[in-house]
Formats: C-alpha cells, structure tokens, sequence
C-alpha cells in the first residue's frame, strides 16, 4: 500500500523525494525544495525561494528546513547535499 496515492501535496508533510544537488553558482534546482538535507558539514550558500542570498553554517547530517532555488558553489564547502522536494 501506498500511504502518499491519495493524499495531495503539502509543504507540511514530508517531502517526496530527495534529490542529489551539485552546486552551481548560476543555476536553479530543477525543483524548488522545501529544505536541504546534508551529510558533511561546512558552509552552505544558497539562494532562498524569494531571492535572498544566504550562507549558514551546517553541522553533519543537518536538515535546513527553508525553501530553496539555488545551492551556490560560492560559499558551499559541506558536502553530500540533497534537496527534499515535492515533486
């Protein structure tokens, strides 16, 4: 059985795929995600849903639960990141 068939997407549930990110300094993810998940800490620059240029710093197996379009190359040192999407 499958618990996601009949229920719509909600940006309160969970995400529905986890999507590998290689960051890119010019380039939008495919698909915006609800938050990055990451296995290796470091710094994280990223573009955030609504234009804001952020760098955070992340500890190892980090959930950053923000909306975000981009992962830059500039400022990303962490490493192992994946965008949780609704997709």
């Amino acid at each position: 059985m499958n618990p996601f068939e009949n229920r719509s997407l909600a940006l309160s549930g969970p995400a529905t795929d986890a999507l590998p990110v290689v960051p890119d300094d010019g380039t939008d993810l495919p698909h915006v995600a609800v938050g990055l998940y990451v296995e290796t800490g470091g710094t994280l620059g990223f573009v955030t849903v609504t234009g804001q240029v952020r760098t955070v710093s992340v500890a190892d197996f980090s959930i950053l639960p923000v909306g975000v379009r981009r992962v830059r190359a500039t400022g990303t040192t962490a490493t192992g990141i994946h965008a949780l999407v609704l997709a």
